[in-house]
């Protein structure tokens, strides 16, 4: 295959919807090996509407380019209760993005 599977989790506040039933907001994303693009992605916000928003705002972005651009447009285009864990889910799935690679990279 020509992509990864990975996903990075954050704990959800209170009073959200998707909290009766996760612990945790997942953003998980397919993401092409050679570009670090994000092919596809979702998250387990309560709300299909939600979901389809997050998959939409975060396709095309290269992980390999940072994440300060998909979280930019997450601050200006996002303004749920779930803010805060989705950056921080965002910023762990950056963080296996980078620790899949060096992985890989080891064991070429």
């Amino acid at each position: 295959m020509n992509t990864y599977f990975i996903a990075g989790h954050a704990k959800l506040p209170a009073g959200m919807a998707a909290k009766s039933i996760y612990e945790t907001l997942t953003i998980t994303a397919e993401i092409d090996r050679k570009y670090g693009v994000i092919v596809e992605a979702t998250c387990t916000l309560a709300t299909e509407h939600g979901r389809d928003f997050i998959s939409h705002l975060l396709k095309g972005y290269s992980l390999k380019d940072g994440i300060e651009a998909p979280l930019d447009t997450l601050k200006n285009c996002y303004f749920g209760k779930a803010y805060n864990a989705l950056t921080s889910a965002l910023k762990d799935l950056h963080k296996q993005y980078l620790l899949t690679c060096e992985k890989n990279k080891q064991n070429s």
